[in-house]
């Protein structure tokens, strides 16, 4: 089992950071064997399907070059123009063909690990000049297997090749015999199928590499249970330092409730327990929405800047217990409790318009607060 520097056990799986930041390394599963297997049978198949018409275009560049007038021979110009039109013919012929194999060598390698540029898998290394990690690599158990597919490859091909020429055998005896273009055509064929089966012969070598290649791969980014600890400390952030930016922010938040409660147009409490700052403006709201509530000491604190800015008090225990438990801050209140609030809002309003003149407006009843707003946890709303 791999170990790290510290002796201990790498026995869990990569996690997905890790493989991100191996993939940005590029660090992916590759095999050159399927790449190299792929190139070559493409080329084979290739040759196959356009051989015979590559052959016959690059004979017509050939006679091109050497069906020339005397006259022309003696021409600087004329033969370098001459030289430009069997160059232009020639890359027309061949074209097509290095541009499947340009297809094929960029999509070989990714079809295994996916895509991935990475400037720092570019960048020079000097421990890769150490002698020493060298050999290491040699004999290592990646070296072991190259080495064992070199041998894999060597009698493969040997014998797939001793294969086809025991078995052409007689039509390569018998070329001798053939009329030229014939007896070329017929060549050419035995090439071309021989070609096609040595390429797919290596299909076997793929199979084998490509699992090899994504074990090992996987087993080189396997981690330790220390270095994943340390991951989740490092994304998630330590308990302590998490706590602490939970405590800035519920400070933050509360510093920030507190600026708005001037602005409130009432305040409902329990009398001592809860405490809800509602504001309303008919032209720009909808509904009245919640600016600031709180319980116990949270609640003391609203009723304490609420009274220093002659923000309204108005007790109304099971209302307030309904607006804290069912409406969030800066939220609308919920539409079972519009007429209660109403019924309060309307109350302070004219309160405030009696201050400047006119008759002290009658105190509204207990409001009616639906039972719906009752069924929370525990009994409350």
């Amino acid at each position: 089992m791999a170990e790290n520097e510290d002796g201990q056990e790498k026995s869990e799986q990569a996690t997905p950071k890790r493989l991100e930041e191996a993939r940005k390394k590029g660090q992916l599963p590759r095999s050159r064997e399927m790449t190299t297997m792929a190139m070559l049978l493409m080329a084979a198949l290739c040759m196959s399907l356009m051989g015979g018409q590559m052959i016959e275009r690059l004979g017509a560049v050939l006679q091109l070059g050497l069906q020339v007038e005397r006259a022309k021979l003696f021409d600087t110009f004329a033969m370098i123009e001459i030289l430009g039109q069997a160059v232009y013919q020639g890359l027309l012929v061949v074209t097509p063909f290095l541009l499947v194999m340009l297809v094929t060598a960029l999509i070989a390698p990714i079809a295994l690990g996916g895509w991935s540029f990475s400037v720092e898998a570019l960048s020079f290394k000097a421990d890769k000049l150490n002698p020493l990690k060298g050999l290491k690599r040699i004999f290592a158990v990646r070296g072991i297997v190259e080495l064992l597919k070199a041998l894999a490859k060597f009698l493969l091909i040997g014998s797939v090749g001793a294969g086809l020429l025991w078995h052409f055998l007689p039509e390569l005896m018998g070329l001798g015999r053939e009329a030229v273009e014939h007896g070329l055509a017929h060549a050419g064929n035995i090439l071309s199928t021989s070609f096609v089966v040595l390429s797919a012969s290596l299909l076997l070598i793929a199979a084998i590499d490509v699992p090899f290649q994504l074990w090992d791969h996987a087993k080189n980014l396997k981690m330790t249970r220390q270095e994943i600890k340390d991951e989740h400390k490092n994304t998630e952030g330590r308990p302590e330092v998490k706590a602490r930016v939970r405590a800035r922010q519920r400070e933050i938040a509360q510093r920030r409730m507190m600026e708005e409660i001037p602005k409130a147009d009432v305040i409902i409490t329990n009398p001592t327990h809860y405490a809800v700052a509602l504001r309303y403006d008919t032209e720009k709201m909808s509904a009245p929405i919640v600016v600031a509530k709180g319980v116990e000491l949270m609640a003391s604190q609203i009723r304490t800047v609420a009274v220093a800015n002659n923000v309204p008090l108005y007790e109304a225990p099971p209302l307030a217990r309904a607006l804290y438990y069912s409406a969030e801050i800066n939220q609308e209140i919920p539409a079972g409790l519009y007429l209660a609030v109403a019924q309060i809002l309307a109350y302070v309003f004219q309160l405030k318009a009696t201050i400047r003149s006119g008759p002290i407006p009658t105190r509204p009843e207990a409001v009616a607060v639906p039972d719906e707003f009752f069924q929370g946890p525990g009994g409350n709303p």
